[in-house]
């Protein structure tokens, strides 16, 4: 019987992809205001973020150093001058992803639904704990998902490491059949947490490609409570939970 729900954040309740793009367009035109590629930025600062994240999280450079390369290679891809002080430029990046931070639509009502079920509602992500949990308190999320899972608190495992799964169902006191995590990463949120016993669900809300067997997947985080009973959750709906509440 599913006990807890873990959801990963950037993609799934936060909309990262929206807050790259202005803020990686806005950052390049004011260093080059009619640069030829200024609209193919945002898709090449995450393709660079694919990249180059996997290096820290093998423990082969700092968060920072991670950093500071995925800003040199975006500067050589685009033609445009490398800042002396990568550090100092990346701030004026991170100020306007900061203020282009916004939830899903469909995030804040799934975990108005979710709440009061008995379930446990958290989040697992791959993400520093100090901005994570900021981006769910600018969300009005923060007070309503706990805990907040990062690799901090988890012996530095990250998704998709086994560990990861593991060192998240023993923070909460479970087995990992007990948990549900869904995400919006096929292998990190649903086949990996799925190999280790839990109930892996792909939120595909771009619509890229058919599941593998087995693998359940919902379009939107509205389509989770109708799915959640089929895997074993108890989960009261509409005017159940309305009498319930």
């Amino acid at each position: 019987m599913i006990r807890a729900i873990l959801f990963d954040l950037d993609e799934t309740l936060f909309d990262h992809r929206a807050a790259v793009a202005a803020a990686v367009t806005s950052w390049t035109a004011a260093r080059s205001p009619c640069h030829p590629l200024l609209a193919e930025g945002p898709a090449l600062w995450l393709r660079l973020e694919d990249k180059h994240l996997p290096a820290w999280h093998a423990g082969e450079c700092s968060f920072g150093e991670q950093r500071r390369r995925r800003l040199r290679d975006y500067c050589h891809h685009l033609g445009l001058p490398v800042p002396g002080d990568l550090d100092e430029a990346y701030g004026q990046f991170l100020t306007r992803y900061e203020a282009a931070w916004q939830a899903f639509p469909d995030a804040a009502g799934v975990v108005e639904a979710l709440t009061g079920t008995g379930l446990t509602l958290g989040v697992l992500t791959n993400g520093q704990p100090v901005q994570q949990e900021a981006k769910l308190r600018r969300l009005g999320l923060l007070d309503r998902l706990d805990p907040v899972l990062t690799p901090d608190s988890l012996g530095g495992h990250f998704k998709p490491s086994p560990r990861c799964y593991l060192a998240a169902a023993a923070k909460l006191g479970l087995a990992p059949g007990e948990i549900a995590l869904v995400g919006d990463n096929l292998e990190f949120d649903a086949i990996g947490p799925t190999r280790v016993g839990m109930h892996g669900i792909w939120l595909d809300r771009y619509g890229t490609a058919a599941p593998p067997p087995g693998v359940p997947a919902v379009r939107t985080l509205a389509g989770l409570p109708a799915l959640l009973p089929s895997l074993g959750a108890g989960v009261l709906t509409g005017s159940a939970a309305a009498r319930r509440g």
